[in-house]
């Protein structure tokens, strides 16, 4: 799993590659992630992550895994995709799978976007609990997560490499209506 974003507290300014200003959460337009999408995001992903990127082989596998794998992706205007997130579904828990926000664009509340998205997907295939697994040293992340009500429950030791950096196991549990 992968996760890089920013604090999302909307930021003004050019948007590198995408040429526009002020690229704020109501500019994107959140869709489902098709096998057009998949050559950008394996550059996004080398871009963002370089020793933790998936592949564009790895891509297609994560498309091939629906309808348990369940992938969006925020567009700009101009069709450029400013961000992406993935979750997997397993019985009553869901697993985010990514989140990930383009350079160009972060800092301007579209990982916070994506996140509700997920979990809004979750709620709907009625899980429980809602888990991730984040860099520990990815401070920005850890504070979108934190802020989102998510709880560290656990701490994989030297989980990322190289680096020898811990990951994070961080829960949300979901509240279950009245019925």
């Amino acid at each position: 799993m992968t996760v890089a974003t920013t604090d999302p507290t909307p930021a003004s300014g050019e948007m590198a590659g995408y040429g526009h200003r002020d690229v704020q959460p109501a500019d994107v337009t959140l869709r489902d992630l098709e096998w057009t999408d998949l050559t950008r995001l394996a550059e996004l992903e080398q871009e963002l992550f370089a020793d933790d990127a998936w592949s564009e082989a790895t891509w297609w596998s994560e498309l091939a895994g629906r309808p348990r794998r369940d992938y969006v992706v925020a567009v700009t205007p101009d069709g450029g995709i400013a961000g992406y997130a993935g979750l997997d579904v397993s019985g009553d828990v869901a697993d985010v799978m990514t989140v990930a926000t383009a350079s160009g664009a972060q800092g301007r509340g579209i990982g916070r976007l994506l996140l509700v998205e997920l979990v809004r997907r979750a709620v709907d295939r009625d899980v429980e609990a809602v888990l991730l697994e984040v860099r520990a040293d990815n401070d920005t992340a850890r504070r979108l997560y934190d802020r989102a009500g998510f709880e560290v429950i656990s701490v994989r030791r030297r989980y990322y490499q190289p680096g020898d950096v811990d990951a994070l196991v961080m829960r949300l549990l979901v509240p279950k209506g009245d019925a």
